[in-house]
This record gives structure tokens, C-alpha cells and sequence, in this order.
């Protein structure tokens, strides 16, 4: 076979047992494909306590991150213990982990000084876990008769210098990423990429945003030209529902890249948002497989849908969000009002996560993340002034405690009936829908109920639509 790429997440790798599992799956990988490259998380936690010591050193703390770098310290030295053989190895990998923890330690020491964290000083202390965790891999592999390399990601993808949230500049990055790791897998070296970071063309570390190792993966195995990308992670595949909310939610066997779009955007957490776009540049099938079940087949994302005509394959929800309504029976015919308002919205720096417009144009409705509701209102009023004065605009209303739930599925388009069995489940269960909005994709339908009915109202669809539906 061809070349795969595979990423292991945090929980994949976030124990001593979690490790070793992962090491028999890359084993067993390397034997049947011709190439394999693997990208690894931090450890499950790991990133979380670096930010949080970084933070409370800006504070003035000055225990807190050093709690941090005693704990990283006994966790890492027991995996060390527990997992390598060769005692050259453990010596390496011991003074590598002191080298990060002391590096983070004179971070935090000057960040406390300072009194603060900038962006670019934050991406790298927050990439130290996966700096980490590609050696031990690496030395893993090693210990068990393979060649394995670690490699840092700031060596092959480059990025713009938005820190945090940095975006790759893919033509540096395929150039970059076929220089370094083409001789490797000619040479059946397995590379142990670290996820999650990147570097501008300057060399300066960035991060992809949380999540982002699964963007790494998608970015390397496109830029090998990969056959597959594999994404490891603790559930058996894309699940039709949050298990926690739904426990009867099953695995969904076959998505489209668009199908997944939509679930990605609208709360499932099993893919990180970007992940799927260079995938489908490279038209790249992605599987979604249990490290602690690799014998389940998991979920295969792929170009095309597997559309069964008026199927729903999924209901997810985000919670923590206010709907802002902008009414007025003077908004009627007049230009530019939805173009202000959003631009009122845009300088508070807020993500509209869904939008609806009544037809009369009396009303404008979007939802936000609640943190932002409150200046984000402020400054449509601001930006409306005139309006309101003139009662054009009667008032700016925010409602708090609203949840978006989406319907997801290929099926869906151009299927009549699907929004009626939609409601018809919410009405039995006497749920009462707040806004509605299908996105131009057809493949979503997605309802604004109240923060109280958000649990009901994905097993009352999951149930009638998903399960019932299928029957």
C-alpha cells in the first residue's frame, strides 16, 4: 500500500496504557502500508496546565506553574520509566524533558515579571506537550525495533503571524514538509510529527488553535499526497449524537466532507473545524477510529455521501449563546441595515454563528456566544442611534440562554418532509422553537429552542427522526 498519515489526540495518548496501545497500532501500521507518518498531541491535560501556569504567572503567581512543572516532571519521568527499554534512551529522554520543563519554568519566570503573556509568547509555551510526547513516541518505537524520528512541525509548516490561530501558507508548507520527510520514508523511517504548532517563515513558533492537531495531520498527509488520514481518538467513530446526551447514539460508517462541515461548525467535537479542507483539495479519504478499539471500523469521511433519500444522520448542539434581534417596522425597504449591524458585530470581534431575516425585513435575528452579547448589543445600539431616536428601529433585544440544535445529514436535500418530521418531534414533546434556518448546503436544519429544552430537543430528534426514522 501507498502512504498514510495517522494523528493520535490527547486521550490517545494521555496514559502510560494509552501510549503503549498507540505504539502496537503504529506497528501494526507500518507493516502494511509502504509509508507512515504519525502526528501526536500532547498528552490528554498537558497544554491545559501549561496555559494555566502561563496565566497565573502574568497575575503575579508565582506557584502555580511551578506546581505545573512539578507534576509535568513526575508524570513524564513514569512514562519514561514504565516505557523505555533502552537505558540510553530513558537518559536522552529525561534530559529532553527537564531541557522543555526549564525552558517553560524561565517563561513563566519572565512572564510573571512582565506582568503579562502575549500571543507569540503563549504559542510556545502551549507547544511544549507535543514536543514532549513526539520524543517519548519516537523513543518508544525505537525501544520496540522500528526507526522513528521526532519532528517538530515549526520544520515543516509554515504559517502567517497570527499566533494562536496562525493559518499554513501551503505552498512553503508542501515544499518544506516533501524536503524533510520524503528521505525518511524512503528510508522506512516512521517520522513522529509534533501536532497543534508551526512556525512563521521568520522561524518564530505558532499554533494552529486548539484542536489543531488534527489540521496538522490533514495539512501533512496532503502535502505527501497521502492515500488516507487517520485520526485516532477515544470513541468508536463519528457518533449520530453526543453519547452523554443521547446513550443510544451509534456510529455514522460513511460522511461527506460537507456532512461533516456542517457537524464540525455546529458542535460535534471529533474534528477540529479546518481539519477536512486539505483533505478535500486532495479529494483524501479521513477515518475517524477508536485507539482503544482499532478492530471497529470507525467512520470514513470521504467526497462522496452516502445519501439515503431524507435521512438525517445526525443532531448536535452548542450551548452557551444569545440570540440579538434588531426590530423596527422603519428597517422595512431601507439599505445597509443588515451591512451595519454585522459590522457593528465584526468590530467587537464576535462570531455569528447562524442568522435569520423575516421577508418583511421588520427584523433581523443572529445568534453569538454569550461572553460577547453585552458589547455586542452596545454597539449595534451605538451604530443604530439615529434609528432608535427616530423609532426607524423600536429596539436592539438580546435573549439569553438559547442553544443551537442541527440536523445533519446528505439526505436531507431536496427531501420533502424532513423539516415537518423535525418539528413534529419537538411538538410531541411540547419543545418550542424559537428561529429556524437551513443553510444553502441542504445538508442542516438548524432550530434556536431555549437552553432548558436543549437536552430533550436532540433525543426527541435523534430518536424520531434518527432512529425511528431509519426503521
Amino acid at each position: 500500500m501507498g502512504t498514510l498519515t495517522m494523528k493520535f489526540g490527547g486521550t490517545s495518548v494521555g496514559s502510560v496504557e494509552a501510549l503503549r496501545q498507540a505504539a502496537d497500532i503504529v506497528l501494526a501500521q507500518a507493516r502494511e502500508w509502504e509509508h507512515l507518518v504519525v502526528v501526536v498531541s500532547a498528552m490528554n491535560g498537558v497544554t491545559d496546565a501549561l496555559i494555566k501556569g502561563a496565566r497565573t504567572a502574568a497575575e503575579g503567581d508565582d506557584h502555580t506553574y511551578r506546581g505545573v512543572v512539578a507534576d509535568l516532571r513526575v508524570r513524564s519521568y513514569r512514562a519514561v520509566d514504565d516505557l523505555l527499554t533502552n537505558p540510553g534512551e530513558r537518559r536522552a529522554l529525561l534530559a529532553a524533558v527537564d531541557g522543555y520543563l526549564d525552558e517553560f519554568t524561565a517563561f513563566c519566570h519572565s512572564v510573571r515579571i512582565l506582568g503579562e503573556v502575549t500571543p507569540r509568547a503563549m504559542d510556545t509555551i502551549s507547544s511544549l506537550g507535543e514536543r514532549i510526547n513526539a520524543r517519548l513516541i519516537a523513543a518508544m518505537l525505537r525501544c520496540r525495533g522500528a526507526e522513528s524520528e521526532a519532528i517538530d512541525a515549526t520544520e515543516l509548516i509554515v504559517t502567517d503571524d497570527a499566533f494562536q490561530n496562525a493559518v499554513p501558507l501551503m505552498d512553503l508548507t508542501r515544499e518544506r514538509i516533501q524536503a524533510r520527510l520524503t528521505p525518511l520514508l524512503e528510508r522506512s523511517v516512521i517520522p513522529i510529527v509534533t501536532g497543534f504548532m508551526g512556525a512563521t517563515v521568520e522561524g518564530i513558533t505558532t499554533t494552529l488553535g486548539r484542536g489543531g492537531s488534527d489540521y496538522s495531520a490533514a495539512i501533512v498527509g496532503a502535502c505527501l499526497d497521502s492515500d488516507e488520514v487517520w485520526t485516532w481518538t477515544d470513541v468508536d467513530g463519528i457518533m449520530s449524537a453526543d453519547p452523554r446526551l443521547v446513550p443510544d447514539a451509534r456510529v455514522i460508517p460513511i460522511l461527506s466532507y460537507a456532512e461533516v462541515s456542517e457537524l464540525a461548525y455546529f458542535g460535534a467535537k471529533v474534528l477540529h473545524p479546518r481539519t477536512i479542507r486539505p483533505c478535500i483539495e486532495r479529494a483524501i479519504p479521513l477515518w475517524v477510529k477508536n485507539t482503544f478499539n482499532p478492530a471497529s471500523p470507525g467512520t470514513r469521511v470521504n467526497s462522496e455521501a452516502e445519501s439515503t433519500p431524507g435521512a438525517v444522520k445526525a443532531v448536535t448542539a452548542i450551548q452557551g449563546l444569545s440570540m440579538i434581534t434588531v426590530e423596527g417596522r422603519g428597517m422595512m425597504g431601507v439599505p445597509g441595515i443588515a451591512a451595519r449591524t454585522f459590522a457593528a458585530v465584526a468590530r467587537q470581534g464576535s462570531s455569528v454563528l447562524l442568522i435569520i431575516q423575516a421577508s418583511s425585513e421588520q427584523s433581523i435575528c443572529f445568534v453569538i456566544p454569550s461572553k460577547d452579547a453585552p458589547a455586542v448589543a452596545r454597539s449595534v445600539e451605538q451604530e443604530m442611534a439615529l434609528e432608535l431616536a427616530r423609532r426607524d428601529i423600536e429596539q436592539v433585544r438580546v435573549m439569553d440562554g438559547v442553544v443551537i440544535v442541527s440536523a445533519v445529514g446528505a439526505g436531507m436535500r431536496h427531501t420533502p418532509g424532513v423539516a415537518a418530521r423535525v418539528f413534529g418531534a419537538l411538538s410531541q414533546a411540547g419543545i418550542n422553537v424559537i428561529g429556524i434556518a437551513q443553510g444553502s448546503s441542504e445538508c442542516s436544519i438548524s432550530l434556536i429552542v431555549a437552553a432548558d429544552d436543549a437536552t430533550a430537543a436532540v433525543q426527541e430528534i435523534h430518536r424520531e427522526v434518527i432512529i425511528n426514522g431509519s426503521r
